[in-house]
Parts: C-alpha cells; sequence; structure tokens
C-alpha cells in the first residue's frame, strides 16, 4: 500500500507530467504563423502537428501493452526521456524538415508518457478518490492551456518561437525525480509474449495510412498509381493486423475491448472530439494572424477562453459523472462543443472578437465535459489487466482523431489556397508559395502590396471558413454518438476481469 505521502508526490509528478504534454500542445498553436515565416514552407506547418501525432498514434497502444506486462514506471520514464529530447531538439531546428522530425522523435515519447499517466492514477485510487483525481488532472490542463496560448504568443512576439519548445523541459525533469523516487511496483515475474507480429502490421498500416491522408492532394495526386500503392498497403497491413490480434495470446489491442458499450461508445466520441480540439488550436491561430491581421499574442488571448472554461468543465464533469452518469454528463459536453462550432462557422473577418471569445469558451467548457468522461470509462469499465490496454487505446483513439484531422485539415486549406491562387494567376495576379508565407509572418508582411495581401487574405478566410463548418458537422455527429452510452456511471458494474492485485494498488 502506498502511504499517502508517497501518493501526494507520486500525484505532483503525473500532475508536472500532464502540465508538459498541455504546454507542448497549446504553446505551440500561437507559434505556428511564425515557425512558417522563419523556417518557410507553409505547406508543410500541418505536418508539424502530423508528425507528432502520427508517431505518437503508433506508440501509444505498444507502451500501453508494455505498462500491462513490464509496469507503469519503465514506460514513463523512458516516454519522458524521449519526449523532452525530442523537445530540445527541435528548438534547435534548422529547418522545417528537421522540425518535423525532431516532432516525431517527441511524438514516440509522448505515445508512452500520456497513457501511462492516467492508468497510474487509475492503479493508485479508488473509483471514488478517482473521479476526483482526474478532475485534477484535468484542471491542471486547463490552467496549462489557459497559461500556454498567452505565453506562447508572447514569447514569439517578444523573444523566438524557439523558447515554446523549452517550457516543458523543467517541469519534465520534476516529474521524473517524483515518479523514479517515489512510485513502487511490485510486479510479477512470469513469462509474457509481446505480439511483435501486431505492433508490426500496426505501425505499416496506421503509419501508411495517416501518409497517405497527409500527402494526398499537397504532394501526391489522390487518383495517383503512388498514393493507391500506400493506401492498399494500409488496408492489406490493417486487415493482417485484426487477423493476428484475434490469434494472438497477448494482443497488442484486446479486440475484446470493444464488447464492452461505454467503451465502443466513447472511444468514437473521443475520435470526433479530438479532431475537432486539433481543429481549433491549429487553425484558429492562422485565422487571427492570417485573416484578421493580429499578433501571436492576440491570438493567444482569443484562445484564452477556451482553456479557462475547459478547467471549469473537467471539474464539473468530474462530479457530474458519479451523480448523473456517463451518458448525460458527455452529452451535455458535446451540446457545448456544437454550439461553439457553430458560432464559429458563422464567424467573418467583421466578426466582433468578443464572440470569438464566446465560441472558443463553449468549444472548452465542452471538452473539459467529454474528455473527463471518456477517460474514466476507459479505466472503470475493466480489471487491472486490461487497465493499461484499455487507457491506452482510448489516449490512441484521441491522438488519431487529432492525426487524422489535422492532416485533412490541412489538404482542405492547402488544396483551397492552391486552387485560388492558380485562379488568381489566370485573372492576372500572380501569387507564389513565398507570398503566402509573408502572409503568415508579422516581420514579412509588410513587404507585400496591399491588393495582394487583401487576396491571399481572403483565400485564407475562404479554406479556414469552410474548415469551421465541417467541424460544427463533425460536432453534431460527435453529440449523437454519446447517446449509446449507458446513462449509469461507469464501473457500477462489476467488471468481467477482476482486477489483479499482483502489483502495489492503493
Amino acid at each position: 500500500m502506498q502511504s499517502s505521502l508517497k501518493r501526494n508526490y507520486i500525484l505532483a509528478g503525473l500532475l508536472l507530467s500532464t502540465f508538459l504534454a498541455a504546454i507542448e500542445g497549446t504553446v505551440i498553436g500561437p507559434a505556428g504563423p511564425r515557425i512558417v515565416g522563419d523556417l518557410g514552407g507553409a505547406q508543410l506547418l500541418s505536418w508539424v502537428f502530423t508528425a507528432y501525432l502520427l508517431t505518437m498514434s503508433v506508440t501509444t497502444p505498444i507502451f500501453g501493452k508494455i505498462s500491462d506486462l513490464f509496469g507503469r514506471k519503465l514506460v514513463f520514464v523512458v516516454g519522458s526521456i524521449l519526449f523532452l529530447g525530442g523537445s530540445l531538439m527541435c528548438g534547435f531546428a534548422m529547418s522545417m524538415e528537421q522540425l518535423i522530425i525532431f516532432r516525431a522523435i517527441q511524438g514516440i515519447g509522448a505515445g508512452g508518457l500520456i497513457p501511462v499517466t492516467f492508468t497510474i492514477i487509475g492503479d493508485i485510487y479508488s473509483m471514488e478518490e478517482r473521479s476526483k483525481v482526474q478532475g485534477y488532472l484535468s484542471s491542471v490542463w486547463g490552467i496549462s492551456s489557459l497559461v500556454g496560448p498567452l505565453l506562447g504568443g508572447y514569447v514569439v512576439d517578444y523573444l523566438n518561437w524557439r523558447w515554446v519548445f523549452g517550457f516543458n523541459i523543467p517541469f519534465g525533469l520534476l516529474s521524473l525525480v517524483f515518479i523514479i523516487k517515489y512510485l513502487k511496483e511490485n510486479i510479477e515475474k512470469k513469462k509474457v509474449k509481446i505480439d511483435y507480429p501486431g505492433a508490426v502490421t500496426f505501425t505499416i498500416g496506421v503509419a501508411a495510412l495517416l501518409f497517405g491522408l497527409a500527402a494526398g492532394g499537397q504532394y501526391l495526386d489522390w487518383n495517383s498509381p503512388e498514393l493507391l500503392v500506400i493506401f492498399a498497403i494500409a488496408v492489406i497491413a490493417l486487415v493482417l493486423f485484426f487477423i493476428v490480434e484475434k490469434k494472438a495470446e497477448e494482443p497488442l489491442v484486446p479486440l475484446r475491448l470493444f464488447r464492452y458499450k461505454d467503451i465502443a461508445f466513447s472511444n468514437i466520441a473521443s475520435l470526433l472530439t479530438s479532431a475537432l480540439l486539433i481543429g481549433l488550436t491549429s487553425y484558429f491561430p492562422l485565422w487571427v494572424q492570417g485573416v484578421l491581421g493580429k499578433s501571436a499574442t492576440e491570438s493567444g488571448l482569443l484562445l484564452a477562453p477556451m482553456s479557462f472554461s475547459w478547467l471549469i468543465g473537467s471539474v464539473i464533469g468530474g462530479r457530474w459523472i458519479v451523480k448523473h452518469g456517463s451518458r448525460l454528463t458527455s452529452f451535455i459536453g458535446l451540446l457545448f462543443v456544437l454550439i461553439g462550432a457553430s458560432g464559429l462557422a458563422l464567424a467573418t473577418d467583421k466578426t466582433p472578437e468578443y464572440l470569438l471569445m464566446v465560441w472558443n469558451a463553449l468549444y472548452g467548457l465542452g471538452f473539459g465535459f467529454s474528455f473527463t468522461v471518456f477517460t474514466i470509462i476507459a479505466q472503470s469499465s475493466v480489471g487491472f489487466n486490461l487497465r493499461g490496454a484499455s487507457t491506452a487505446l482510448n489516449s490512441f483513439v484521441k491522438s488519431l482523431g487529432q492525426t487524422i484531422g489535422v492532416a485533412v485539415f490541412g489538404v482542405l486549406i492547402n488544396q483551397h489556397i492552391s486552387s485560388a491562387a492558380d485562379a488568381s494567376r489566370k485573372q492576372g495576379t500572380a501569387v507564389s508559395q513565398d507570398d503566402i508565407n509573408k502572409l503568415l509572418s508579422p516581420e514579412k508582411i509588410a513587404e507585400l502590396p496591399k491588393e495582394l495581401w487583401n487576396t491571399l487574405r481572403h483565400f485564407l478566410e475562404g479554406g479556414l471558413h469552410l474548415q469551421f463548418i465541417i467541424m460544427a458537422v463533425i460536432a453534431l455527429f460527435g453529440a449523437l454518438s454519446v447517446l449509446g452510452l449507458r446513462s449509469r456511471p461507469p464501473g457500477t458494474d462489476e467488471p468481467a476481469h477482476k482486477p489483479s492485485r499482483t502489483r502495489q494498488d492503493a
């Protein structure tokens, strides 16, 4: 039994690691346009997010399974080291290609760090305590999300975008110290079999699918033989993966998890909601800086209400799920998201800034409600032996939703701008890729003639407006999907696999 004091130190380490992950996700948003202005390659901007999310998506279930077999502590330490090393290298990137590679390394670390953080909480706290602690965890996410855009925007405007990757280093190191010193695990010595065929087929299938989605329309035509081969490889590998998983003794992703009704429907909702999250945090700064002509600091200020209301929503959602059940709590959250998404879909360059802040606040309130519910469902619907895999599956689905979302939204916006630029050239107005890069750089935007700036601004506005409409449709489907959840709180039924006490569990 972990002592109360040691458990508090462990919780402090986990809260710090959550702060680390949240800061990384929110600080870089306002920095995106400035990175393009410095390193060039506006068409590669989505890859700064995609590379991170793709590697995190692929490694999350692998690390989740490893944590079930060999313990949470080892995975947490390895994930932290990779994440912090990737962060450090990102700060020294000299080209967009280098930054993308370093972000991929960072994503591998996140694939081990993020799901294990939630799983450790599931291990050392009871169901009654877990709802409150998950509220704390989500609150830290909300606080760091509030600080992140503001701090990121300030640093980008007054220092340099490279500094945004250094914020998480001290927090990550302190978190490592707490976990290494205070988390004790008694792991049963047993012969285990790692699902190597599952890991290989899964990695190939998901990587090929996400790469195809990201490359389609930007580097390869959708009907090109090369892209068709990539998608064929993805389909074949994923089919083989499902076949392998059904026969594996220790499957990478236990398919029987989808037999749990709450897990199945919550993962569908997680996929859709995560796509909305990445769409908002990645491309709303482009609207503020590219369409409205505001600074990175101002884009952070306009995003700040989302982070603050996320904090409120997570605290309330963590309490409501015990009293009112999964279905009502998550539906209310997705309803807030739908209202915020609909409002943003109606926004124009004339929309008052206070209205943009209101829509973002509603987005954040809904995210706080829903993501708290989805995490608790993942941990409370199964026993100890599947808890790591279930939590990792939920984390994987979230990262998959973000990866697909940022890839599809990136393709959408790039194709819209490219088509608009081609039409403009036919009318006698020359628009180059360098002009588009200048649109996103406050230092270089003054070099654009006013007429050309107005033209480019409307190109970007059209692409982003279409994206916001699609996000509202996704929010609608998300709200409908949670109606499949049970009305009772998670964990009120006896799980099919009773928790094992072979490891230390408070």
